[in-house]
């Protein structure tokens, strides 16, 4: 397993973790900055812990509002259409972005003089607000340039898949059945075998294919994906997943009816009692096909 298929396996967590690292040392710079600037003129006029506080308060701010900044992200995506109407939405990104950081900041801040038996002075709400919010602005478009930015590197590295006939299939017959999938990958494009496919997976727009340790997304519905390669051994165990019928080792059942599927590969799959009959119908049927 190469190093990005290590990352692609916990995408989010690594995602997360980096942003936070990032934030925790800017604003630990940000934090001994003050400190050292308040020691230049003999004592200072805080408490040591204070700019850590500020900087701090900041940082965690900024995660729990993450989420909500990400998703407001992916829906406006950056267009060369409709110009005024992008820096309008942004706009007032921004200033939700600003309100929330700010907010829950001085709340938090609040807190934390009160429990050290002092009391957190913001001063000028407007005045403040505004320094605060030429920050903020700047970090929202900073952020947004560098979530784009990571979405085509990594739509680069992993590449994306397409399903295509054989070439047996388009001369012989009339069957639907793709024997190959299409991968391009940085500007490179690879030919896999839907038969060496093991199992699949849903992902929001794509369905994430496995075969041989790697990932292949395919962008399409999981429903979709299963009907054009039923007729190949392909069966819907779950909600969220598929399986190859060849790539099958085990099967075991639990008494709640649902059960639980081991590849020959080791892996592991949760059979949905949802689904069972008709996955046993399709084993059947292709035992006897067989």
């Amino acid at each position: 397993m190469t190093l990005f298929e290590r990352f692609d396996r916990h995408r989010r967590l690594y995602i997360g973790l980096l942003f936070f690292t990032y934030l925790f040392i800017n604003n630990s710079i940000n934090a001994t900055s003050v400190w050292m600037e308040q020691n230049r003129n003999g004592k200072p006029a805080i408490e040591l812990w204070e700019p850590f506080c500020w900087e701090y308060t900041s940082t965690l701010s900024i995660l729990l509002i993450a989420p909500l900044i990400f998703y407001l992200y992916s829906l406006y995506p950056p267009r060369l259409t409709k110009i005024w109407q992008q820096l309008i939405k942004h706009l007032l990104g921004t200033l939700l972005f600003s309100v929330l950081h700010v907010g829950l900041m001085v709340w938090f801040r609040e807190l934390i003089y009160s429990w050290q038996g002092g009391d957190y002075n913001f001063g000028p709400i407007l005045r403040e607000f505004l320094y605060e919010y030429r920050k903020d602005a700047w970090g929202y478009l900073f952020f947004y340039a560098m979530y784009y930015l990571y979405q085509f590197v990594y739509s680069r590295l992993k590449g994306e898949a397409n399903l295509i006939e054989s070439v047996e299939q388009s001369t012989t017959s009339q069957s639907k059945v793709p024997g190959h999938l299409l991968v391009r990958k940085l500007d490179k494009e690879f030919l896999v075998k839907v038969s060496d496919i093991e199992w699949m997976e849903s992902s929001g727009n794509y369905v994430n294919l496995y075969s041989g340790g790697r990932i292949y997304p395919l962008r399409a519905t999981l429903s979709a994906t299963l009907e054009r390669l039923e007729a190949a051994g392909f069966s819907r165990i779950h909600r969220s997943y598929g399986v190859n019928h060849q790539a099958i080792d085990n099967i075991s059942y639990q008494p709640s009816g649902d059960g639980e599927i081991t590849l020959k590969s080791g892996h592991k799959l949760n059979l949905s009692r949802r689904y069972k009959d008709q996955f046993k119908q399709q084993l059947e049927i292709k035992n006897d096909s067989a």
